[in-house]
């Protein structure tokens, strides 16, 4: 069986996600790592292998690479994706796609021009919570989403912003605690819904953050096509991570869930739930507990579609849909602490 032979660009704290799912995977080689810090690229080609670039160009010019995953800063996802398109290279890219809304676009049309696949990581989706909340909407037993809310109180302590050239700022991170930590859950609710958002009305604030010129505070409201309202407030001041919460109330009845676990309550009193199963859960050897387990799923799913064995899921197209949402918050506010 000839094995994939992919890229990991970007060995910093989220590259562990990735290199440890592909050094799981027996069809998959992992042929090149690539950092600017060549350090950082050592590090990640002595635990996993790999040939080290700090230069990525070169390293699509010296190999022959199926797929790459791109674990980079925001502001760089749409221009090394490019790239790789051109290339002719395959992309699994970290989230966002983009901070520009315009640049993401041009990412998903330059891949469908070059005939490679363009994924996304919303690894969220693939927890049993959201994977049963999602299924009873569209099976019917919960039914449409008439309004919802998401809530995500969080701590971002200024230090974790001084530690990173790139963190809580406006051209590279694109944002703050919507754009790098309310996303996720945003995107589920969102996906729940399923229509098309017609109105987003939000504001944004830094409320206690020195360090940092983006927002560490954001709420609004969004209105959908069919009728579905969801609401949202996300904030990285609190003193711990409290788990996020997403409330829908449907047709049928309605749903209380989180990243790990998911209670749906019908109209006539059933109680349905769901939880991530340790037993079921990829054993990663570093991240952060709140990526969740299921970084895995997803690149799995991903590198099936490479080999042409299913349907890309969550592709750059899919993507846009969140991305769109994120990225009329912030414009809604142009900026205000600039």
């Amino acid at each position: 069986m000839e094995k994939l032979r992919v890229a990991v660009i970007g060995c910093g704290n989220i590259s562990v996600m990735h290199l440890d799912s592909i050094k799981a995977f027996d069809d998959v080689e992992l042929v090149a790592v690539c950092d600017i810090k060549e350090d950082r690229a050592i590090a990640a080609s002595q635990k996993y292998g790999g040939k080290v670039y700090t230069d990525y160009k070169k390293m699509f010019e010296c190999e022959k690479l199926d797929a790459v995953n791109l674990c980079l800063p925001h502001y760089l996802h749409v221009p090394v994706a490019i790239d790789a398109f051109r290339a002719g290279i395959n992309v699994l890219s970290e989230k966002p796609m983009s901070i520009k809304y315009e640049d993401a676009v041009k990412a998903v049309e330059t891949a469908k021009e070059c005939g490679v696949l363009y994924g996304v990581i919303f690894q969220c989706r693939y927890n049993a919570p959201s994977q049963l909340v999602k299924q009873r909407v569209m099976d019917g037993k919960l039914g449409p989403v008439k309004c919802g809310r998401t809530t995500l109180t969080w701590y971002r302590p200024d230090h974790y912003y001084d530690h990173s050239d790139w963190k809580g700022t406006w051209d590279k991170e694109g944002g703050g605690v919507i754009i790098d930590q309310a996303i996720h859950s945003i995107d589920l609710a969102n996906w729940m819904i399923g229509s098309k958002p017609v109105e987003i009305q939000s504001t944004l604030h830094n409320r206690n953050h020195e360090i940092m010129v983006v927002e560490d505070t954001g709420e609004g409201l969004i209105k959908y096509e069919n009728g579905a309202l969801l609401s949202f407030y996300a904030m990285n001041n609190y003193l711990c991570d409290e788990p996020i919460e997403i409330r829908l109330l449907c047709e049928n009845g309605k749903a209380i869930f989180s990243y790990d676990e998911a209670k749906v309550i019908y109209k006539d009193g059933s109680v349905e739930t769901a939880t991530n199963k340790p037993e079921d859960m990829f054993k990663y050897t570093g991240g952060k507990d709140y990526w969740g387990f299921q970084h895995a799923v997803q690149i799995r799913q991903f590198f099936n579609a490479v080999k042409g064995e299913e349907e890309l899921e969550i592709t750059g197209e899919e993507a846009l849909k969140i991305q769109n949402i994120i990225c009329q918050i912030y414009s809604n506010n142009d900026n205000p602490f600039k």
